[in-house]
């Protein structure tokens, strides 16, 4: 069973945080969700991968190699332009035989690929999808089913007054070799748009997996601030989080420093005298959190200095930013290599684009 995973994409409603950071080496709880992605696979031993890619592909293939650091075998297939979910498929055609995974890689989730093959094959199905109940499907692609949970109708990103069901494609599917028949070479087709439809016209068995458990769409800002609350909160089965003196080991912090609610600290990271954690907060590997210090409720990544009396609250904070004395930063974003001079505010809603350096003008 091989299983390929589409990460190739801009991830451009994450910027500016993926201006220099392809979207599937962002971190998820300090560790790219692509190795969530990769690691969940490994636990329904699906361990034969095909990473699809294109925009920024060299620092994927220089992290995850040919696979064997995470106990799987890693293919890397590469598109010079943007060839759509079943584009991406027929391009790596040649790593793939009979039944095969394809999954989107900003999704973290519980879903049981053990159990989902099983109905796929159980039904003889040209394609499973899985699905999952989400409060506005017009984001997404809605799945209609029948009471044996075929697949009825497929709709891409319908309007509200198309909506039917709150049930949509949560960016996973089983597929039959045969229906890359389907599928032009090096052109842009999509599976949703394109295969799916195709199948259903035609008769053949389409079904739906209901997941249960725990599923975000990590596509978006508030998104991912939301994944790391959901973890630290434990509502994600199979991304549990390090709890007591497992999530802070790896922290110096003076006596008097405050660390309250859920934290998770990467390695060698110090917390100053008088400071204040107040979780949910993630802080990557290297973070100095000076004397007197807010940080609530927001992402730190790798490397970040804040300085001494300043505050961070609901932010996501790039790799190696550095905030400046009595800087202000709330609910907002920065990219990469980021400056915040002493005693500027960054108002909430702010995208700070790498190496700026901010003086709150």
């Amino acid at each position: 069973m091989k299983a390929i995973i589409l990460v190739g994409g801009r991830a451009t409603r994450l910027l500016p945080l993926t201006a220099n950071t392809p979207k599937s080496l962002v971190p998820v709880v300090n560790v790219p969700i692509l190795e969530h992605i990769i690691r969940h696979l490994g636990e329904h031993d699906i361990k034969e991968i095909v990473l699809a890619q294109g925009h920024l592909s060299q620092p994927i293939q220089e992290y995850f190699g040919d696979g064997s650091r995470f106990g799987a075998k890693i293919w890397h297939s590469y598109e010079d332009v943007p060839l759509g979910s079943a584009g991406a498929a027929k391009n790596a055609e040649r790593y793939l035989d009979n039944t095969f995974l394809v999954l989107n890689s900003d999704i973290i989730s519980d879903t049981d690929f053990t159990v989902m093959l099983d109905i796929h094959r159980r039904n003889k199905a040209k394609a499973t999808i899985a699905t999952t109940p989400v409060e506005d499907p017009t984001q997404y692609g809605l799945v209609e089913t029948n009471t044996s949970g075929r697949v009825t109708r497929f709709l891409e990103k319908p309007k509200r007054e198309e909506v039917t069901t709150n049930m949509i494609n949560a960016g996973a599917w089983f597929a039959e070799a045969d229906v890359l028949s389907l599928v032009p070479p090096r052109t842009n087709f999509s599976f949703e748009r394109n295969v799916f439809p195709q199948l259903l016209s035609s008769g053949q068995p389409m079904y739906a997996y209901a997941c249960p458990g725990y599923w975000i769409d990590m596509g978006t800002h508030e998104k991912y601030l939301q994944v790391h609350r959901d973890i630290l909160a434990g509502k994600c089965r199979r991304c549990p989080a390090p709890s007591g003196r497992e999530a802070t080991r790896d922290v110096e912090a003076h006596g008097t420093a405050l660390i309250t609610g859920a934290v998770m600290f990467g390695e060698k990271c110090s917390v100053g005298a008088r400071s204040r954690i107040v979780g949910p907060v993630v802080m990557g590997t290297g973070c100095v959190i000076e004397d007197q210090c807010t940080v609530e409720d927001s992402v730190l990544w790798k490397n970040v200095h804040v300085g001494r009396r300043a505050t961070v609250t609901g932010s996501i904070v790039a790799d190696n930013c550095r905030l400046e004395a009595g800087c202000t930063v709330q609910n907002a974003v920065l990219a990469d290599n980021v400056t915040v001079l002493a005693g500027a505010v960054v108002r909430a809603g702010a995208k700070i684009e790498p190496g700026t350096r901010f003086n709150g003008a």
